[in-house]
């Protein structure tokens, strides 16, 4: 991916976009699994406060429209796939993917209300993925080392925070805390990029193990003296990190954090495992290997992170150097683009 500096970027609005529940900005946020649509079953469901309705037509394309019929406000979850279309129970219109009105039984003629707004979606890491706008820039993000792998993903059983994700998702990033909650003794070094868009942007800390205690010591046998790991975030609802960079022995770990705003006060965060396949019944046990360890990574650090972000209010006034990270990051979101599920409307939108 070509990436660059864009440290001169302003942002496009005046409206504050970081760690505020009245805006959701354009981004991809889970809707469910792969196997929760089924061809010819619509699914009714919520996402980041907007009802939506999915469903997969014939072709096998999940298409994402508003849920209520234009006409008289019935929930298309109830209705019918027909072919690529959704059909109505009620009066059964029927609509494409597109959002138009493509049959009314009583009339021929359509009119020009009778349309929805449709979203982008995607299928990728066992998800369906939707997009709160009709067509997205950019695929759902991928890691650099898998690009073009055949890939296996295993997804944790989802979990609730209660702070807003612009905050939980800088845990990756805040290299104090490393040292302080983890005992993970490293000094990071900072390294930031960011692609022409300005919907991703990834930062790599690195830095070398020290040489103290048993702990240590002990790293520097199984990985070596240097350590780096990165965290890709895209349009900062989506955190992709990758831990085990450059290390003897063991490959890199790739782990996704999802996040899907509930209410004001409460987010859902959904764990995805992400590895390589590897041919042959060898290549299997060691995917298999690669994914619990990353999941066990996880875990070891899931509770001691959950202890600050399910009890914190933040207030950031007396950033140290060391915190440049997040500084960098709170800047990146406020260059985000607010979507039409937010509650405040931008100028112009």
């Amino acid at each position: 991916m070509n990436f660059q500096q864009n440290k001169n970027t302003q942002p496009r609005t005046e409206m504050q976009i970081f760690n505020n529940w009245d805006v959701v900005a354009k981004g991809w946020y889970i809707a469910c699994s792969s196997e929760e649509l089924p061809r010819n079953q619509p699914k009714s469901l919520e996402v980041c406060g907007q009802q939506i309705v999915i469903f997969r037509g014939e072709d096998g394309k999940v298409r994402a429209l508003d849920a209520y019929c234009p006409h008289l406000g019935t929930d298309l979850g109830i209705g019918q796939v027909d072919g690529n279309l959704i059909r109505c129970y009620f009066h059964h219109w029927a609509f494409d993917g597109e959002g138009n009105c493509q049959d009314i039984p009583c009339q021929s003629s359509i009119p020009e209300k009778a349309r929805l707004q449709s979203y982008a979606t995607e299928e990728k890491y066992g998800m369906i993925w939707v997009y709160p706008d009709a067509t997205a820039p950019e695929g759902v993000a991928e890691f650099d080392e898998l690009k073009g792998k055949t890939v296996i993903a295993v997804r944790d059983r989802p979990f609730e925070r209660t702070c807003h994700h612009h905050i939980c998702m800088m845990n990756g990033i805040d290299a104090q805390h490393l040292q302080t909650v983890h005992k993970v003794n490293i000094n990071m070094n900072l390294t930031l990029q960011e692609n022409e868009s300005g919907s991703l942007i990834d930062f790599t800390l690195t830095g070398e193990f020290p040489n103290t205690t048993r702990r240590e010591r002990l790293a520097r046998i199984f990985l070596g003296r240097n350590y780096a790991y990165s965290m890709r975030y895209q349009n900062a609802c989506l955190g992709l990190l990758t831990t085990m960079k450059n290390v003897k022995f063991v490959p890199p770990l790739h782990m996704i954090y999802a996040y899907i705003p509930l209410e004001p006060g409460k987010i859902k965060v959904q764990n995805i495992y992400v590895a390589a396949r590897r041919p042959g019944i060898w290549g299997w046990l060691v995917t298999y290997i690669l994914l619990l360890g990353t999941k066990m990574l996880y875990l070891f650090l899931k509770g001691e992170d959950g202890k600050i972000y399910d009890n914190i209010r933040y207030n950031p006034n007396a950033l140290l150097s060391i915190d440049r990270p997040l500084v960098e990051y709170m800047k990146y979101v406020e260059r985000l683009t607010p979507s039409v599920w937010s509650k405040i409307r931008v100028e112009g939108e």
